[in-house]
């Protein structure tokens, strides 16, 4: 006799694996795009010095001491947000009843938040920066032997820029962080803050604190990336989310998001990036 047994399904829901986003930590929001679409930034030349002319011997037709007067520049940088994304999906109210809940709005659109938009934004963030920074030399391939002498070579190129050193971030994937930790050259601090390691800092090196992302988030071969969030403005214009109860046309939930960003990095702070490539082959 054939018995059939009970098949059970409980309210829980297998749900993928995700981190939140870091990129505050390398970018700025020091712009203000409201009521606007592109924002113009001026880049405001400088003078050279020269040797004061004390007798006037050599002023000129000028008659200035002080040397050939010259005109400032002042041309600008246009930054538009490029960026226009969205999303739409529907919630039954039978397939809610007959999954136990575990369809419900709230946590749906928390999820796809957290698995689908948060990591394109960031995406698109880290590729620009890619694109943009100041330095970017030839591909390595990293080794536990040379991570830190390239790590090195980063922080020495934004020494010679004259970039702030308090603020600077080193952002590496998975793969490059475990190079590190294998390195003898390296001592990493882990002694952070709580309100730091809450934004994702997992450790330190000669001041800069180190972040460490998912591969899927950052151009392929990413090695990593010393930055310092002044030079990298990445603004969310419109961040909208909606839940709509038994629309026309529906017997439900009808979900609708729109988030509208994009980054940019600034022309006369992008020696504040520095961005090594991972030689894989």
């Amino acid at each position: 006799m054939a018995i059939e047994l009970v098949t059970k399904y409980l309210p829980y829901v297998d749900e993928l694996f995700s981190s939140e986003s870091k990129k505050s930590l390398l970018t700025n929001n020091d712009f203000d795009w409201t009521g606007a679409h592109t924002i113009k930034v001026y880049k405001i030349g400088t003078s050279a010095m020269n040797d004061y002319d004390r007798a006037g011997t050599g002023s000129g037709a000028t008659g200035s001491r002080y040397g050939a007067i010259e005109n400032l520049a002042a041309t600008t940088q246009s930054m538009m947000i490029l960026k226009d994304r969205s999303f739409t999906f529907v919630i039954d109210k039978l397939d809610s009843d007959e999954t136990g809940r575990a369809l419900e709005a709230a946590t749906a659109l928390a999820r796809q938040l957290r698995e689908v938009v948060v990591p394109e934004v960031d995406a698109r963030v880290y590729d620009v920066m890619c694109k943009g920074a100041g330095t970017k030399p030839e591909a390595v391939k990293l080794t536990a032997e040379n991570i830190y002498t390239e790590i090195i070579k980063a922080t020495t190129a934004l020494d010679n820029a004259e970039v702030n050193e308090a603020g600077r971030v080193l952002l590496v994937v998975p793969e490059v962080y475990q190079l590190m930790k294998q390195s003898k050259e390296i001592v990493l601090s882990t002694n952070i803050g709580e309100d730091m390691r809450l934004k994702g800092v997992i450790s330190n090196l000669d001041g800069m604190n180190v972040v460490k992302v998912s591969k899927k988030r950052v151009p392929e071969n990413f090695g990593f990336m010393v930055a310092h969030p002044c030079a990298t403005v990445a603004p969310t214009k419109l961040a909208d989310y909606k839940t709509h109860q038994d629309p026309p046309g529906i017997s439900g939930q009808l979900i609708e998001g729109r988030v509208v960003y994009d980054a940019h990095v600034l022309d006369n702070k992008k020696l504040a990036i520095y961005y090594q490539e991972n030689k894989t082959v």
